[in-house]
């Protein structure tokens, strides 16, 4: 609760709520619709793979950039509906305009908006509700994202079939109102808490940051995590299709939608559960799950029980995406540079999948789908020693009432 007692209201709440889900809808549009859909215009695989390319690498470079434009800007409110607006713009130009410039403007136009959405939307979340419930609001905040990716997966996937292709990014668009809408039905957070997201630079907290431990971990943590984590869903898509045949496109399914549906159910227990036991316990959990889910991957008998071993990423990912944003405010409370803080946890996101996707297709190619799964699971292991030697915990302490010592809140 706010230092002064006053709550953000529910209608903010359920506003922020709509946010995430509908955003979520429409970053779905930008998953392998894009592939599909361009096939179908007669682009050859090279043309795909560089206008695609060219999105990944703006959206890498422009982590640390765009967490810098949020940070100076005063309404986080505005830097996500430019996002959004963005997002929309590249949806249209896909759809009315499949030709080689205007999609390479499209994808380097979504690439930098979702680099700008992601921290902006959490900056929102801490300026309403304060750092000490952030992490419930977080946990939130990725179950109704999760839902949102669910269904807009499956309905974009019905239309794409049964009407056009090109229909996904006009439904892409459309979603982008109801996100703007419920934006705009966000009020401001709490004055106490505008103080919670700095505006501008500020030198000496910027030093402070960039020599703060935690935070060289932690990035090497989520570089690992992610080297561990991207490549392993498409190797084991690519292992399926090899002997599933036509019931290929089920199990791949089934393998994206089971996961979110954990992701949906676990993130608000993550993130009640980082409040009460503390960030690290909750850090070795995800990042545990990884090298489980790559021996899994890695010698489950059939394609059908690929599903049970793929659900394991739900627990990963529903951690994760409650625990970095939860981390970098910890470590920017009371210094600032929130989003910026989130841009270089993206970029050592972004680092870490760009790798994994490389490294786990040549080591396929070479030695074998068994040598490359165990490859990724090594990584995961990896990243689970470090943050079990190496990560200090997080979370702030709290003032106790009497003496006013400093005391952990669990």
């Amino acid at each position: 609760m706010p230092r002064d007692g006053s709550l953000p209201s529910r209608r903010s709440l359920r506003a922020l709520d709509l946010v995430n889900f509908f955003i979520a809808d429409v970053q779905t549009g930008f998953g392998p619709f894009v592939a599909v859909y361009l096939t179908t215009h007669k682009w050859t695989e090279v043309e795909i793979g560089l206008a695609l390319s060219l999105g990944t690498i703006t959206s890498v470079v422009s982590q640390v950039p765009a967490g810098a434009f949020v940070d100076s800007v005063r309404s986080k409110r505005a830097a996500a509906a430019s996002g959004i607006v963005a997002v929309i713009g590249a949806a249209l130009m896909l759809a009315v305009l499949p030709y080689q410039l205007p999609v390479v403007v499209a994808e380097i136009l979504h690439g930098f908006a979702s680099s700008v959405i992601t921290p902006a939307v959490a900056a929102i979340s801490l300026r309403l509700v304060g750092h000490a419930a952030l992490g419930e609001r977080l946990g939130r905040n990725a179950s109704f994202a999760s839902i949102g990716n669910g269904l807009a997966a499956g309905i974009m996937g019905g239309i794409g079939t049964y009407l056009s292709s090109s229909s996904v990014f006009w439904l892409t668009a459309a979603l982008g109102v109801p996100a703007l809408l419920a934006l705009w039905h966000i009020a401001p957070g709490p004055a106490v808490l505008q103080s919670a997201v700095k505006n501008g630079p500020d030198w000496i907290g910027l030093r402070r940051l960039f020599f703060d431990r935690r935070l060289v971990t932690f990035g090497i943590c989520a570089f690992l995590f992610h080297l561990s984590n991207a490549a392993m869903l498409p190797l084991a898509a690519a292992q399926v299709t090899k002997t599933a045949g036509d019931g290929a496109n089920l199990i791949i399914a089934g393998c994206i939608v089971v996961p979110q549906a954990v992701v949906a159910v676990a993130s608000p227990w993550v993130g009640r559960r980082a409040n009460t036991w503390g960030r690290r316990p909750i850090l070795l959990v995800g990042w545990g799950a990884l090298p489980v889910r790559g021996l899994l991957l890695a010698f489950l008998p059939g394609p059908f029980l690929l599903v049970a071993g793929q659900s394991i990423s739900g627990i990963s990912a529903a951690v994760f995406g409650v625990m970095l944003p939860l981390v970098a405010a910890d470590l920017t409370q009371d210094r600032g540079h929130f989003n910026l803080c989130m841009g270089v946890f993206g970029l050592c996101v972004a680092g870490g999948a760009t790798v994994s996707t490389t490294m786990g297709g040549w080591i396929a190619d070479t030695a074998g789908h068994i040598p490359a799964f165990l490859s990724l699971a090594a990584a995961g292991a990896l990243g689970t020693v470090l943050v079990g030697l190496l990560m200090s915990e997080t979370r702030p302490k709290r003032r106790s009432a009497v003496g006013g010592t400093a005391m952990n809140d669990a």
